[in-house]
């Protein structure tokens, strides 16, 4: 940072933000609209991951797929086709449309337009009310808002520290799909990736250490998703770990706990994201640093003048939390509308084709709780609209319920647009609402939706 650049920045201010994230950005320019000082810190890009590395542009990687998958399934239902697939536009359009060519010189100029304070450097933790950055302390008089996510989880695998591996950033940023790729992981960042390079022609084997994929959704999704990545002609392992890996001229080579190898030109590592609460400085505010997150309660406060959002509160790392998190920090540190975080509706979805998408507890959770737990399940190709979609219909409504208070506490939903059928299951388990009313809705016909009304009539009494 130079001279000019130090002296532009207050020693004191209202609020501090350390990490630019969606949630942390959310916080910084809302607080600064409401006329608050507020200095803004982080060692990347303003944004975070979800716009540069995550939901955006694999969002557009997998629409490109996706597309493609539908071209295939022409024959047979409407004439015939010939699909060449070509990455190149999918690349450009992730530099040109999601990243700015990972530049965040409009976020940067966003946040400052709303009165804010940026600073590219390293925030820590000095006190309660102090943050250092590159030797500058900034004292903040209403509060410090932690907002600095997560970052890729790497496996300790002998051999694998030292070799080009990819991340989900590496993956994002690729401009030729490889001939081949071993994709550690099989959770829902692992899935989508692997899938969309299979369709853009890579040979892909996907490794994953528990019993089934997408394990923290419901048995039945999981294997929903390996059947249709095999159908795909994509090799899927479960059960079984790498326990060494090599690269060499020829690519990868992985040796599996089965005894097992497999090779491949690239390896993607996806086996989850973790905090770094060690390069914040947490110990200073009574945290221990080997957490797996920041501890919040329902205001967002991990303590007196101090606030986290986001992924490293350990609540959900989506965006959409992060921004759910912001909003109720920003009402605490105003002193407004005191509204306390209730995850039980927290939706998730998988973008993967079929999407999978998921809300509140499953079946082993629920059970676990000690709730009076009906189930149901009802497959998508049963429903009229699934009948009519025919090819690529592949999907599964399944819902839980607390037969005691005739409400629904949690559900899945997985197909063609699982994720848009997801958003009526979430508001039924946030808000509660009765089976019974549930029961007597009027559900459009065919709508993937009107699966809905199936499984609650095949609720267990």
């Amino acid at each position: 940072m130079s001279e000019a650049e130090t002296s532009a920045i207050p020693t004191e201010t209202d609020v501090v933000v350390i990490g630019m994230g969606p949630g942390g950005e959310h916080v910084a320019g809302r607080l600064a609209e409401e006329g608050l000082g507020v200095v803004g810190i982080d060692r990347e890009l303003v944004g975070g991951e979800c716009p540069y590395w995550g939901c955006i542009p694999s969002k557009m990687m997998i629409r490109a797929a996706n597309l493609l998958a539908e071209a295939r399934r022409i024959p047979g239902m409407a004439g015939t086709a010939v699909v060449e697939a070509d990455w190149a536009p999918v690349a450009a359009r992730i530099r040109e449309e999601a990243t700015d060519n990972w530049d965040d010189d409009v976020a940067v100029r966003r946040f400052e337009g709303k009165g804010g304070i940026f600073v590219r450097g390293a925030g820590q933790l000095v006190d309660h009310q102090t943050v250092e950055v590159d030797g500058l302390r900034i004292s903040a008089r209403r509060g410090i808002v932690i907002a600095t996510g997560t970052h890729a989880a790497i496996p300790p695998i002998p051999g694998l520290e030292h070799t080009p591996y990819w991340t989900n950033r590496e993956a994002i940023s690729a401009e030729v799909v490889p001939s081949s790729l071993i994709v550690l992981g099989g959770g829902a960042i692992g899935i989508e990736l692997a899938q969309v390079f299979a369709r853009f022609g890579a040979r892909v084997t996907v490794v994953e250490a528990q019993p089934r994929l997408l394990p923290p959704e419901e048995p039945e999704a999981g294997a929903l998703i390996a059947s249709v990545l095999e159908e795909e002609g994509l090799e899927v392992r479960t059960a079984v770990s790498a326990d060494s890996v090599a690269h060499g001229s020829s690519g990868f080579v992985v040796n599996l706990s089965d005894g097992s190898t497999v090779h491949a030109e690239r390896l993607l590592v996806a086996t989850g994201r973790r905090v770094d609460l060690a390069s914040i400085g947490a110990r200073r505010i009574g945290v221990d640093e080997d957490a797996r997150s920041l501890p919040v309660d329902a205001h967002l406060r991990v303590t007196d003048g101090v606030w986290a959002v986001g992924d490293v509160t350990g609540c959900g790392a989506f965006t959409h939390v992060a921004m759910y998190q912001a909003n109720i920090a920003i009402a605490d540190i105003l002193g407004r509308d005191h509204v306390s975080a209730d995850y039980a509706g927290l939706p998730r979805v998988t973008f993967s084709d079929p999407e999978v998408g998921s809300v509140g507890l499953d079946e082993a959770a629920a059970r676990a709780a000690g709730l009076d737990v009906a189930v149901s399940t009802v497959d998508v190709r049963g429903t009229a609209r699934g009948w009519l979609h025919k090819t690529g219909n592949h999907g599964l409504i399944k819902l839980v319920a607390d037969r005691s208070a005739g409400v629904l506490v949690g559900a899945t939903s997985a197909g063609p647009a699982g994720g848009e059928v997801l958003g009526l299951l979430t508001l039924a388990v946030h808000a509660r609402v009765p089976l019974a009313t549930l029961r007597t809705m009027i559900y459009a016909y065919p709508t993937f939706h009107r699966g809905i009304e199936d499984a609650l009539n095949a609720l267990e009494a």
